[in-house]
């Protein structure tokens, strides 16, 4: 079966919140936007952080925010803390949104190169991709190997049985899963299905970007977003965008789990 990893649900968010709290209790929301696919959140020293809103949010949550017009000038500790006291899919992502805030600051050394570049996949291997990174897949196709995706979303493709997902990740060498799995509370379980992979990314705009709570997984690398430019991508996300107009205002980040030297890249992220 290959090693296993038993970790509980929201074990990775506990911890994310456990890194930052103190920090967080010196810092105030200086804005806060709730759009169509992201949350965005600044803080009073200008540092901002987003996280995807997942398809299904409006029917797991309710249609409003009861805190709606408080946010502002609020301690960051309390939207931080929906990490690991709400089951608000919503409120999570908030929450996550402003640990990201927190953990995009410490990001430096850019290097200009795509995330797959980094994957040195070889012909035959088995890719699971967990989230369909649709940019990705013919790029992964053209070096050779085989590629399975795991998605929840009937929309976006056909679904596969849920035997079918447990042998994917079981045999597969390389892993990339979304970061929409630590909000929709699958990301524990997804890594426990794992057998050995040399290689599993966690990618996508809502990735936190602090290796030490991977520490005791088989996360090898981390490829999240860090925003250049926090007055556009706010307004953005207050109308309705999504990851291709956000992309100008935002640096893609690549972080080697067990180097820890952050690389940065134009890398696409769902």
């Amino acid at each position: 079966m290959g090693k296993q990893f038993p970790l509980k649900e929201g074990t990775i968010l506990k911890r994310l919140y456990q890194v930052l709290e103190a920090s967080s209790k010196g810092r105030r929301i200086n804005d806060l936007r709730v759009g169509l696919s992201y949350v965005g959140v600044k803080l009073d020293n200008n540092q901002a952080g987003l996280a995807a809103v997942l398809p299904d949010a409006k029917t797991q949550s309710c249609t409003a925010l009861q805190e709606a017009g408080t946010y502002a000038g609020c301690n960051a500790e309390k939207t931080l803390h929906y990490l690991v006291e709400s089951k608000n899919v919503l409120q999570r992502a908030i929450g996550l949104a402003t640990a990201n805030a927190f953990g995009g600051s410490s990001v430096e050394n850019e290097e200009d190169r795509e995330a797959t570049s980094y994957f040195n996949l070889q012909p035959e291997e088995k890719v699971a991709m967990v989230g369909l990174f649709a940019p990705l897949v013919e790029r992964i196709r053209a070096t050779g190997a085989a590629i399975t995706v795991i998605e929840k979303n009937p929309g976006r493709m056909k679904l596969l049985s849920l035997a079918e997902k447990q042998r994917t990740l079981r045999e597969c060498d390389v892993a990339i899963i979304t970061a929409t799995t630590l909000l929709n509370g699958t990301f524990e379980e997804t890594i426990g299905f794992l057998g050995e992979p040399r290689l599993v990314a966690l990618l996508g705009p809502s990735t936190p970007l602090i290796s030490s709570i991977f520490q005791d997984t088989p996360v090898t690398h981390l490829g999240g977003a860090v925003i250049a430019d926090p007055a556009n991508v706010l307004q953005i996300i207050s109308e309705g965008g999504g990851t291709p107009a956000l992309r100008p205002y935002l640096r893609f980040v690549n972080l080697n789990c067990r180097v820890g030297k952050p690389i940065i890249s134009p890398g696409n992220c769902r």
